[in-house]
């Protein structure tokens, strides 16, 4: 097949080539009314060469040059004249310039002569084509230049686009190097972080919107980054903040589990404190009150410092004296030490006027403040109905300032201190039932049960004696007692109304005494409590012997006791008695 049955070449390489129209590789051959790119002239290849400038012979011998006659394509259509190209300049058909000779145009990788034939292939007496210098303005330096006007050169700017190619050696158009890192939507980049909506992406070819790729390409330039900062920072605080509160509450955990309680460290800071323990109160209960008066930094170091202390579990209840920030052994050792102890203890068997002393001194307040609180106030800290409105009472509160521990330290209030010993006295006369208790024994109501048992812990020197005095004040108190007549003779009862504690009263001033309180003086019980019995004096009063006992005798004056049933066996005591004490 000759060059005049090929058909079109490939399209051009791009869409905005300056030269946008060529017609294809064929060389020889052009669309109707189309203008060869490379300045009018066909482009030969190498393997054309045999074939240029000759006629077809079979035509019969007609030359191609057609020497002033109209040109025809290969499909026997005529080629108009004149032809404008794309900048408006007007050409020339290839075939016939002027009704001269045409001459074709070589392109080939070596410069060989050519020789053109006339109609018929015999001689015409025409030279053979010069050959001429390539144009400068050619960019393959093979092309001559146009006849007439000069072609502008498409390629001779840095700007330009490259020179087309053959269709054999056109290659893929290399992509643009990366210079950074870019995520698309298609590599995994969310529109969140880009600034823009996701919808965007999901926008149709055919909705009349530009996708993100087409706005990628356009141009031929890269997208502008539109990534938003304070997206950015809000997504790092956030997983900022989680790392930090996993970090935190995993040591907690670590600390809590497996991480030594914290704790202070030394015995204190000099700041002292005032530290209440409830009565019954555990390792736990302590902990959280000493950390919430300072004294030790956590609970579980208290605990821990209590458990391996052979002596923790012994801790009382009480008011403690301690100092802010104490490491916890430090803490544990003061509130075993009698020196932390700031509670007042009442000791079985003391008088009121004694315990108002004490108080007085605990609160560091003026002599005789307490007591008057307590004969103006009685009726407002606390006492049962049945211990109220008895004829001739000294003190109201007397035998309800139940033996115990109390707290008591500078700045509380008597009346405070005084309430506490009357619940605590309420508390244990419930729980013996020394109301229900009474009537059983003889007894007129729980009163009389109270006074009896406060004789019992005046009169008895050891715990052995308790139960037969007890016995001893209730035989006498029988209505068939013809020993005593019904008086019990109690140097405790006289001693009480007078205030003191004496051993040797003299028979003359005990007879004479009418006071209430002198038992030598009147029959049954005085008209109270004369001391504040503690646990074993009741449980006595409520359980006495039955052996007969009704007399005893101090026969050492001091700790001995020694009891009779008979007259004859108390004399005999008495006798013991004066002989020890040099009488």
């Amino acid at each position: 097949m000759t060059e005049y049955g090929r058909g079109p070449g490939s399209e051009p390489w791009h869409p905005e080539d300056p030269l946008y129209g060529d017609g294809g590789w064929g060389g020889q051959q052009a669309q109707t009314g189309e203008q060869s790119p490379y300045g009018g002239q066909p482009q030969q290849y190498p393997e054309q060469q045999a074939q240029q400038n000759y006629g077809d012979w079979s035509n019969g011998g007609q030359s191609s040059y057609g020497g002033g006659q109209p040109q025809y394509d290969a499909y026997g259509r005529q080629h108009p004249e004149p032809q404008y190209d794309q900048y408006g300049q007007q050409q020339y058909d290839q075939h016939s310039y002027g009704g001269q000779q045409q001459y074709d145009q070589q392109y080939a990788p070596q410069a060989q002569p050519q020789q053109g034939y006339d109609n018929g292939g015999w001689g015409s007496g025409a030279q053979p084509q010069a050959h001429y210098p390539a144009d400068p303005s050619d960019p393959y330096g093979q092309q001559a230049g146009g006849y007439g006007t000069e072609q502008p050169d498409f390629y001779g700017t840095p700007e330009a686009y490259p020179p087309p190619e053959p269709p054999t050696r056109r290659r893929a158009e290399p992509e643009p190097q990366r210079t950074d890192w870019d995520p698309g939507p298609d590599e995994g980049e969310h529109a969140f972080f880009a600034g823009g909506d996701a919808d965007e992406d999901d926008d149709a070819p055919g909705d009349g919107r530009g996708g993100r790729e087409d706005r990628r390409t356009r141009g031929g330039g890269k997208p502008k980054k539109r990534r938003s900062g304070c997206a950015c920072l809000v997504v790092c605080l956030v997983l900022g903040g989680g790392v930090a509160g996993v970090g935190y509450f995993g040591y907690q955990f670590y600390q809590d589990r497996f991480g030594a309680a914290p704790d202070y460290a030394g015995d204190g800071n000099g700041e002292q404190v005032t530290v209440t323990i409830p009565k019954g109160a555990g390792g736990s209960t302590i902990g959280q009150e000493l950390k919430r008066q300072g004294v030790v930094k956590s609970v579980d170091a208290f605990i821990a410092a209590q458990q391996s202390n052979p002596r923790g579990k012994s801790i009382q209840d009480g008011v403690y004296t301690l100092q802010k920030e104490m490491s916890a052994d430090s803490a544990i050792e003061l509130l075993l030490s009698p020196k932390s102890r700031s509670n007042l203890i009442i000791a079985e068997g003391r008088r009121n006027a004694d315990v108002y002393k004490l108080i007085d001194k605990r609160l560091e307040v003026k002599d005789g403040t307490t007591a008057k609180v307590a004969k103006s106030e009685y009726k407002s800290l606390g006492l049962p109905e049945w211990a109220l409105n008895h004829k001739g009472v000294k003190d109201p509160l007397e035998g309800f300032l139940y033996p115990s521990s109390y707290s008591a330290a500078k700045g509380q209030k008597p009346e405070d201190v005084l309430k506490q010993m009357v619940a605590r006295a309420n508390e244990q006369y419930e729980k013996i039932g020394l109301e229900q208790k009474a009537e059983g024994l003889g007894l007129e109501g729980p009163w009389e049960l109270l006074t009896a048992a406060s004789l019992v812990q005046a009169e008895g020197k050891t715990h052995d004696d308790f139960r037969k005095m007890a016995e001893v004040i209730y035989n006498r108190l029988k209505t068939d007692n013809t020993e005593t007549n019904q008086k019990l003779q109690f140097d405790s009862t006289f001693n009480y109304l007078m205030g003191q504690s004496k051993i040797h009263i003299s028979e003359s001033e005990i007879n004479t005494n009418p006071d209430p309180y002198n038992t030598y003086y009147h029959r049954g019980l005085p008209p109270g409590p004369i001391s504040n019995p503690g646990e074993e004096a009741l449980q006595a009063a409520l359980n006495p012997t039955e052996d007969g006992w009704i007399y005893f005798v101090a026969t050492d004056g001091v700790k001995k006791t020694e009891f009779a049933k008979t007259h004859d066996e108390f004399l005999k005591l008495k006798d013991k008695f004066d002989a020890s004490s040099g009488n």
